[in-house]
């Protein structure tokens, strides 16, 4: 084999390329003929594998173009066009062994440096064996084509297995008799029910993350009807800390975060609604179909909800790389990488979670262990080809909806001149309200007065300079972000609107207005605020009804500047170097004359270095609609000439403009939308960050490079789900909305059974620390097999078919007999299953990062319940070198607003964690996070002795104690009771009282925070 065509033919190490998908199939229980080559490889070859590979299931392994297939026994036996490249039983005959022994006729693989001797060795004695496969040496399925993978456990048609039939009297339910079945072919028997007061702890921390009180715990000890159990389970699914629990549950799943990630990890100021939503779900037990489709299109299947957009969230809740979007060209190679890759973790994210597929493992080629082709994972890239991630404005009334999309298309309408638009201009009541709102224009012009300031201050600590003529101008510092706050008195009685006079001045970069160098400025928030002279706290906001301007930069309108939105603002260019004017009209007249104190704010934040260098205000007692008023020079014409001998064309383009306005004025004074970072195909611009507006095309990739583009992918899913199409046969195919319901469609459709089974296992795994699937966003064969499959599918039938109820499928298994059983070890039952995997009893728990700090708060008496709302930043923030800011939880004072409530409220960076809550494993939300790691490291133990929130909960714990004014050993009682939920032992209760009387209450509190007790379940 010469070097060109062997280096042609193996792009990786050779042992990548040989052994590749031997390392992941495990053959200590198959059958063979070759016994002892099985055990000799899986003595030698696979741990030379696993130590001097790197991880295959994420290699670019690619088809070479030689025609070798390293990926099954017979393609190295056939080999390439040099021949074979394995002849079993004759190292020195086989080109693989050659070329790792780096002879001279071939070239040398690996090609920098040999293996070591030792591994070299073991591969030449493997190949003298006759090269024994894992995979033909038992009975599972060839790998080498997507047809023969299609036949695997998770691809199988649902049908509800039959209950095995159990006498023994211990199942309590359904579950319970699949689970002592494979106990008895084992021989094994369950273990003990637990005592009621760890049940209630597990029930408690299951289904709301928070222990149960001293007096829950007594009051359920203490009640023996039959059912109280069950009613106990009843009153925590309908808690509301039941939807904070098991959305923190989901945001591991969907990597939830509220910064970018990656080198730019910029603040998602609106990602917190989807929290909320997810909240709101399951408390309300959002049947999983629908739950399913609101994330994936509830646009498209609830355009009548519009608050349901907030779900949407899903498909924008993971790390999103803004430096892909430098390029502001559309079709540039940077921009086409960056939003593959963004499509890529959209689909990752969607399949992953929803259906327990690898899919995205077949971005550069077909998937090498599951039936999932190249093809397929373009088609689902399509489904997502016309969306961004993006603030996406949405209106939480239905009829505030309504009107906003009516008044929004007539005014589109007139706007583009369509047909029948225009001709309703001509209609009578049309014509009556030009000539109305002519009237209006010639009537007494509106009379001002200038406020003469008592206090101008300026945040970014520019110098504000009162001049002769009123107006006040900004010098000095330019601050990058400026709120000017004015506070003026007002004599007069009755004010109606306030005037902003923008001033050009020589003094100014390119003569003003604005302090920008091109003499731009932009103002991102007008508000106006009034209070007594004598009360001057009693500052109330003074609503404004609509804005005028003289002149409106391209996007940057006044309303923008009404909007509450941080990042649209009002900007005149390129008028600049000339004075402009806006008229801000009130809701109300504001009486009282002089006894009146204004506050007026002009915030400039957006964007940055964009302040206004010179202004002046004032206000007016007129009555009527005070606009700025200058018309449009069409407007101004028409004006101009005789009412009686205008033509009918003036007249229409006249009622245009009277018209136009008047949808603009009504839009202007609907209440303003909200926000949500969401996916979404409108939406405001961004700096290089714009809507497309339609699906962009997607080609598929060969080898997965940029460079390679092949066929344009028909948008679709996976075609290895028997009974459901692969692709969709959409009405409008360039309907993107109809792209993502179809995917959801076909991802709830009663006939797939990925989905069901999937969602069964998530909850299981929650309820017990594993799940029936131990991987589960993989059910594919690089992930594990059910440790009890017709209980997994049994559980998926009715879960579906009862109507997809998460609360149901919860009473379900916790008042079955396995979850209730006790964690005691059984040496017996250990030899045979130490693992646990059928379940002869109840695992144990750590308690996770949010439920310990949650447990220590409400032991502490501070938790704050409330829900819902903004994240709390529990540490200071400042701007950093570039995009990412400089984050310092150290900072955070523990006893300021929003410190004490649940973590599910916690605001979440990315790359910069919380310290406290790393260190107890919170989820990684750069990752798809299905299991947290369970770690036991002396690092918690000190972040839990030595954290300052720690610290300071511990104080108010001793507080606590301490005002119910107990001696010490009452008050050690009282500690066990609200940490532990019981009396000390006569032990205990000694020990920690000599400590106490050492080290104060607060100090001895830790130890109770720090003992396996409190931080296990049970």
């Amino acid at each position: 084999m010469s070097p060109r065509s062997l280096r042609s033919h193996w792009r990786v190490t050779i042992l990548r390329m040989v052994l590749f998908s031997m390392l992941t199939f495990p053959a200590l229980t198959q059958a063979s003929d070759d016994v002892s080559g099985l055990a000799f490889f899986e003595a030698k070859i696979r741990p030379a594998l696993i130590e001097h590979c790197d991880k295959c299931h994420s290699q670019r392994l690619e088809r070479p173009k030689g025609g070798l297939r390293v990926d099954t026994r017979d393609g190295l036996l056939t080999g390439g066009e040099s021949g074979p490249a394995l002849v079993p039983g004759k190292p020195d005959e086989s080109l693989i062994v050659r070329a790792i022994e780096h002879q001279q006729d071939v070239s040398a693989m690996p090609p920098k440096q040999t293996l070591p001797p030792r591994v070299i060795a073991d591969i030449r004695e493997w190949v003298a064996r006759g090269a024994p496969d894992p995979r033909v040496a038992g009975k599972r399925p060839s790998t080498a084509f997507l047809g023969d993978r299609r036949d695997w456990w998770s691809l199988r048609p649902l049908n509800r297995p039959r209950i095995p039939n159990d006498q023994s009297g211990w199942s309590r339910t359904p579950i319970d008799s699949f689970i002592v079945a494979e106990l008895r072919k084992n021989q094994l028997t369950p273990a003990p029910e637990a005592d009621r007061r760890t049940l209630i702890r597990r029930l408690s921390l299951d289904l709301t993350g928070l222990p149960p009180t001293f007096e829950e715990t007594s009051s359920f000890l203490a009640d023996r009807r039959p059912d109280a159990y069950e009613q106990r389970v009843d009153r925590l699914l309908g808690s509301p800390h039941y939807g904070e629990r098991w959305a923190r549950h989901w945001m591991d799943a969907v990597h939830f975060a509220e910064t970018h990630g990656h080198d730019q990890d910029r603040v998602r100021e609106h990602a917190w609604p989807y929290r909320d939503y997810l909240v709101r779900s399951f408390n309300a037990d959002t049947p999983y179909a629908k739950f399913v489709q609101e994330q994936v299109a509830a646009d498209a299947f609830f355009p009548e909800e519009p608050g349901k957009v907030v779900a949407l969230g899903f498909l924008s809740a993971g790390p999103w790389d803004e430096s892909s979007l430098r390029d502001i060209r559309e079709d540039s190679i940077d921009r086409q990488i960056g939003r593959y890759l963004d499509r890529d973790d959209v689909v990752t994210t969607v399949m992953s979670t929803f259906v327990s597929s690898t899919v995205h493992c077949a971005r550069c080629h077909d998937h090498k262990f599951d039936p999932i082709s190249q093809d397929d994972y373009y088609a689902l890239q399509a489904v997502f080809a016309g969306v961004d991630r993006a603030d996406r404005e949405f209106d939480t009334d239905p009829e505030i909806f309504r009107r906003r999309n009516e008044w929004t298309a007539r005014l589109n309408a007139l706007r583009t001149h369509e047909p029948a638009a225009m001709a309703s201009l001509d209609e009578e009541e049309m014509q009556r309200q030009s000539a109305v709102w002519e009237t209006e224009l010639s009537s007494k012009p509106a009379v001002w007065e200038t406020l003469e300031p008592l206090r101008l201050t300026s945040s970014g600590g520019a110098t504000l300079t009162l001049e002769n003529d009123g107006s006040i101008l900004s010098t000095g510092t330019r601050p990058a972000k400026e709120t000017v706050t004015i506070l003026a008195p007002c004599r007069l009685n009755g004010v109606t609107a306030i005037r902003l006079e923008v001033l050009s001045d020589d003094r100014l970069p390119s003569k003003g207005p604005g302090r920008n160098d091109n003499g731009n400025f932009h103002l991102t928030e007008f508000r106006v605020s009034a209070s007594p002279r004598d009360q001057p706290e009693s500052n109330r906001l003074i609503p404004i009804r609509i804005a005028s301007a003289d002149f409106e930069q391209q996007g940057w309108g006044i309303a923008a500047a009404l909007d509450g939105n941080p990042k649209t603002a009002w900007g005149i260019f390129p008028e600049v170097g000339k004075s402009h004017q806006a008229i801000f009209q009130l809701e109300s007249p504001i009486t009282g004359g002089d006894k009146n104190l204004f506050t007026i704010v002009l915030e400039q934040s957006y964007p940055e270095s964009h302040p206004i260098g010179r202004f002046r205000l004032s206000v007016t007692q007129s009555a009527g609609d005070i606009r700025v008023p200058t018309q449009p020079d069409n407007v101004a014409r028409i004006l101009s000439v005789p009412t009686q001998t205008r033509t009918r064309e003036q007249r229409r383009e006249l009622a245009l403009h009277v018209h136009s306005t008047s949808l603009e004025l009504q839009l202007r004074k609907l209440p303003p939308r909200q926000h949500v970072y969401a996916a979404a195909s409108e939406f405001a611009p961004d700096g290089s960050h714009r809507p497309f507006g339609k699906p962009r095309p997607v080609h598929l990739l060969r080898r997965g490079d940029i460079h390679q583009p092949g066929k344009v992918a028909e948008s679709g899913t996976l075609g290895c789900v028997a009974g459901l199409p692969s692709r969709f046969d959409l009405i409008n195919p360039a309907d993107e909305a109809a792209r993502r319901a179809a995917l959801a469609l076909w991802i709830t459709d009663r006939a797939q059974p990925l989905t069901w089974r999937s969602i069964v296992n998530r909850i299981w795994h929650h309820h017990f620390g594993r799940g029936i699937v131990d991987s589960p966003n993989d059910f594919g064969r690089m992930g594990s097999l059910p440790s009890h499959p017709d209980l997994l599918d049994w559980m998926a039938v009715e879960f579906r078919d009862g109507g997809g109820s998460l609360k149901q499928l919860h009473r379900l298994i916790v008042t079955s007999a396995v979850y209730r059983q006790s964690t005691r070890d059984d040496t017996q039952a250990s030899a045979i299953d130490s693992d646990n995997r059928l379940l002869w009893r109840q695992n144990r728990r750590k308690l996770d990062a949010e439920s310990v700090r949650d447990a220590i708060l409400l032991v502490s008496g501070r938790l704050d319940r409330l829900m819902a709302g903004p994240s709390v930043r529990q540490f200071s923030l400042r701007p950093g070198v570039h995009v990412t800011p400089v984050v310092d939880y150290s900072a955070f004072d523990w006893d300021a607003s929003g410190a004490n409530r649940r973590s599910v409220y916690r605001f979440l960076f990315r790359t910069l964690p919380d310290p406290f809550m790393d260190a107890l494993d919170a989820a990684d939300a750069s990752q798809l996070t299905a299991a947290r790691t369970e770690a036991i490291t002396p690092l918690q133990a000190l972040a839990l002795w030595n954290d300052p929130f720690v610290l300071r909960q511990c104080d108010h714990l001793a507080s606590r104690i301490e005002s119910q004014g107990a001696d010490v050993a009452n008050a050690v009682r009282y500690a066990f009771r609200l940490t532990l939920n019981r009396e000390p032992a006569d032990v205990e209760l000694r020990e920690m009282s000599n400590y106490v009387t050492r080290h104060g209450l607060a100090n001895s509190v830790r130890i109770l925070l720090n003992s396996t007790e409190f931080m296990f379940v049970d």
